[in-house]
């Protein structure tokens, strides 16, 4: 079966010491468990609450579920915090490439403010809890996110008879840190203004937000349905990026620019296709 939505995903996965004393016995029990959900549960129960009468766009509680991991022996955790991710989501909804006939059918406008209202409330409530271990990306994979990782961190698998293929990146959070401010200094020397060094800087606030021994996955998710097999296992994105600012840092522009152009160029032709039949 296919998997829904066309997503990808950068994730932060902490050790239990990040997390509050009363919270660390809840995970390490969690982790025991038989059967642990998956990113698809978390989409089809999504996508049973919009196909409700009245669709229900954001949860109704937040979600107590998460992703773990064993690394070195140690249990890493990312929580999902669904509703608190819903309610962001829709924050950025001006920035989806649908027409508004097509937005308006999938999220009515009247639960959409409802949703705005719930939020606004909660955050007078929480805002110090108003953080979140997974961002996604529809249609797309962000190209400052390949700034954070190194292409020998890349990890693909073929298709088989358990499921799709899996292209996904992981990497310590303090080689990612290091990552990202080089690559920050090296685009504000070249270009100290613009979308790239204002893409980085706010992933980089976003990373420092978390305990320094977490670890960083950057999961294709459901691209995987949208490129052909062949094209993912081709797909050297990290690698390229890191090109690209090698370039920069160089002095040689113009190599940079046909590096990100290229980049670029890959990942909107992989945008387009929500639009096709």
């Amino acid at each position: 079966m296919s998997k829904v939505p066309y997503a990808a995903y950068l994730r932060v996965y902490e050790p239990l010491a990040a997390f509050p004393e009363r919270e660390r016995a809840h995970w390490a029990d969690y982790a025991r468990r038989e059967r642990l959900p998956t990113d698809q549960d978390e989409v089809r129960d999504a996508l049973r609450a919009l196909a409700a009468v009245p669709a229900r766009v954001v949860p109704a509680g937040e979600s107590g579920d998460a992703f773990v991991t064993v690394e070195g022996g140690e249990l890493r955790v990312c929580p999902w915090r669904t509703r608190l991710r819903a309610w962001r989501a829709l924050d950025e909804v001006g920035q989806w490439l649908l027409p508004q006939p097509v937005l308006d059918a999938a999220l009515p406008p009247v639960a959409r403010r409802r949703a705005a209202a719930e939020y606004a409330r909660w955050r007078e409530r929480n805002g110090e809890a108003d953080r979140v271990w997974i961002r996604s990306a529809l249609w797309h994979v962000p190209v400052r996110w390949f700034a954070l990782f190194a292409d020998e961190e890349r990890e693909f698998r073929p298709a088989g008879a358990t499921g799709g293929p899996v292209l996904r990146y992981r990497t310590p959070m303090v080689e990612a840190r290091r990552r990202v401010a080089r690559a920050l200094r090296t685009v504000r020397r070249a270009v100290p203004e613009g979308p790239l060094a204002e893409a980085l800087t706010d992933v980089g606030r976003w990373i420092e937000e978390f305990h320094p021994l977490s670890l960083l996955e950057l999961d294709y998710g459901g691209l995987v349905w949208a490129v052909p097999e062949g094209e993912l296992a081709r797909d050297r994105s990290a690698a390229d990026a890191a090109a690209g600012l090698a370039a920069l840092a160089a002095g040689d522009q113009e190599a940079a620019k046909r590096w990100y152009d290229g980049l670029g160029e890959r990942w909107m032709a992989v945008r387009e296709r929500q639009f096709a039949n």
